[in-house]
């Protein structure tokens, strides 16, 4: 028989790859159990039914990290719970203490889910996480090409070897010019073990892109984003990923400061000031979506007008891309409303 006289329970789930810190609450915020339990929702489940029973209502927080959206699953789909995550950021900011432990971390998270005080996070479906999962994974190719190119070009300069400009970098022409360079003998090792790695990434890179085409073949919002001038594959795959629904944003100004694109003000007193860009959201998003804008300004007469009033005004030209990506971002909110799908 349960102990709680309004069937309803509260939890707190403190994340770790090992195990998981339970602390379960009544509606009046006495403590039921506040106890490690191994990283297992029947494991979870059954420490939380022991002193609540099994017809008591469930609420649970756990913070937004590694796993934790697959254990919210499991808790949801296996055991009928509700559980929300939580902005570990905002959690960390409501804290009354500067100690940290286990215990008190899953007091709190259970304790603002009981009061409605969790700042909550959007738990993305499982189908968004998969397509992330190979967005995130490309966008980490990406980078090591950056890096591998980089580590060629710092062994031409440390051999002051100056390509020459009437051929484009990393062309055929360009690379037929480094074999024949003239770099010492280890140096020459390293830049071909460099190249060969460039080869395996550049195949890497392609397969990924097939797997990105297969993921989004059937998206909804994917081929109607790919529908729009100057966007293609990864600029869809990436906002789908990452954006997820755009319904779950009430505005498009809300969207923007979601994607990064948003002006910081840095005023005090008497001192008005602008900062640049918001530092939140993910950076590669934002770095995609200022990619598409610098298409959009190419290829778009409404976004090339608004870029060259910008600039006429006096607004440097990355002033201007980013005005004109947040712009963008507004305007799309509201043009792809009606094709984003449920999940």
């Amino acid at each position: 028989m349960s102990i709680l006289t309004d069937a309803a329970a509260f939890v707190g789930l403190d994340y770790h790859s090992a195990f998981v810190q339970v602390c379960v609450l009544d509606r009046e915020g006495k403590m039921l159990v506040n106890d490690r339990c191994e990283n297992n929702a029947r494991a979870i489940a059954a420490m939380v039914r022991a002193p609540v029973g099994e017809q008591t209502r469930v609420f649970a927080a756990i913070e937004a990290c590694c796993g934790a959206a697959n254990l919210a699953d499991e808790l949801v789909s296996r055991c009928g719970w509700s559980v929300d995550q939580a902005h570990p950021g905002y959690v960390n900011r409501l804290k009354q203490s500067p100690d940290k432990t286990d215990f008190s971390d899953a007091r709190m998270l259970a304790d603002l889910e009981r009061v409605g005080y969790l700042p909550k996070v959007w738990t993305a479906p499982h189908e968004v996480r998969e397509l992330r999962r190979v967005v995130r994974y490309r966008q980490q190719l990406v980078q090591e090409r950056r890096a591998t190119k980089l580590r060629i070009a710092a062994a031409l300069r440390e051999a002051r070897l100056k390509p020459p400009t009437s051929v484009n970098p990393w062309t055929k022409a360009w690379l037929a010019w480094l074999d024949r360079a003239e770099l010492s003998e280890q140096a020459r090792w390293v830049v071909s073990r460099q190249l060969e790695r460039l080869k395996f990434l550049k195949a890497e890179i392609q397969e990924a892109d097939q797997r990105l085409e297969q993921l989004t073949q059937d998206d909804v919002l994917a081929r109607r984003l790919r529908e729009l001038p100057g966007i293609g594959l990864i600029t869809a795959a990436t906002i789908r990923a990452e954006i997820g629904r755009f319904d779950r944003f009430r505005t498009g100004k809300q969207l923007a400061r979601f994607c990064g694109l948003s002006p910081r003000n840095a005023s005090s007193g008497q001192k008005q000031a602008d900062a640049g860009l918001i530092k939140a959201g993910n950076s590669n998003l934002r770095a995609v979506i200022i990619e598409a804008a610098q298409r959009l300004v190419r290829l778009d007469d409404r976004w090339t007008k608004q870029y060259c009033q910008l600039w006429k005004r006096g607004k440097p030209k990355c002033v201007a891309l980013a005005a004109v990506a947040n712009r963008w971002m507004r305007w799309l909110f509201h043009q792809v409303q009606p094709a984003t799908p449920a999940a």
